[in-house]
């Protein structure tokens, strides 16, 4: 009797745990969709400032958005373009030419550092530049440079990670064959296993890209600002949507301010979950594509 009462119990304790999750998610979209979906419109991104005046740069945006949406976007593609090369190079490494040894150091470092703190991360960055400024460069100062380079760091284990998981997934008659066909290590990983990988490899860039738009703990302290504008180059301020989120909303003085947080807060979810439904819808492509089931 005990046997099946444990099972019932597990298995009800399952189905709670699901409608649990459920009715979280439901309540947090609910909550947002309430309070922000009234103020989406133009005006959200661009306040009085013509639309167009305002994507040709020609007239500034002080009670929009556009400008942290725009330092976003020069956010992920800076991060992505720092963090995509040794991330899928340590990827290839450890599916393809690490030893035991190796992978189990590796691995446990990659491990290490998926779990570092965004927030340590962020002091790290701002001691950087302190560290800079007392002895190589006078004039050093937070960035948008600075945040990509330190959330680049922490979306290496997301490109290592998933590299690595999709090279490993490969079905193993491809390396047969290609062994078959008196090719080395090189050209089987050149024509063989990166190109069959190559989804598994989109969406782990899918979602390093989701995590260097969300992330606030690391550009607080790297260079992001309220009012910067639109980013002039790599090493100047810059303004983004998650610390225009938090920036309204701790000190609001009227409604309509409260509300644009509320706003904000639905377009960044909408854009952050755009990146997860894509990488998830790459990943099932992958699968089904291994697998058979067209």
């Amino acid at each position: 009797m005990k046997r099946p009462l444990m099972f019932l119990f597990m298995r009800e304790g399952a189905r709670f745990a699901v409608l649990l999750i459920f009715l979280c998610v439901a309540a947090l979209l609910g909550f947002l969709l309430v309070n922000g979906a009234p103020i989406l419109s133009v005006k959200l991104l661009f306040g009085d400032t013509p639309p167009w005046e305002a994507l040709l740069g020609t007239r500034p945006v002080w009670d929009g958005l556009w400008p942290a949406l725009a330092g976003t976007f020069c956010l992920m593609a800076l991060t992505i373009g720092l963090a995509l090369f040794p991330g899928v190079g340590c990827g290839v490494f450890l599916a393809a030419y690490a030893r035991p040894g190796w992978k189990r150091l590796m691995g446990g470092a990659v491990d290490m550092l998926a779990g570092t703190p965004s927030i340590v991360m962020g002091l790290f960055g701002f001691t950087l530049i302190l560290f800079l400024r007392r002895t190589f460069f006078p004039n050093a100062n937070t960035c948008l440079l600075l945040a990509a380079s330190c959330l680049a760091i922490l979306v290496l284990p997301v490109l290592i990670v998933s590299t690595r998981e999709a090279l490993e997934a490969v079905p193993e008659h491809l390396r047969l064959t290609a062994s078959a066909l008196g090719m080395n290590k090189e050209q089987y990983l050149r024509y063989v296993a990166l190109p069959s990988a190559g989804r598994g490899l989109w969406s782990g860039v899918v979602l390093a890209v989701g995590r260097s738009a969300e992330d606030t703990a690391v550009i607080m302290l790297t260079g992001v600002v309220a009012n910067a504008g639109l980013p002039a180059n790599i090493t100047a301020k810059f303004e983004a949507v998650p610390f225009a989120i938090y920036y309204v909303t701790a000190q609001y003085q009227t409604r309509e301010e409260l509300m644009f947080g509320f706003g904000a807060a639905l377009l960044l979810l909408f854009l952050t979950s755009c990146f997860v439904l894509a990488a998830r819808s790459i990943e099932a492509g992958y699968r089904r594509r291994w697998t058979g089931n067209h």
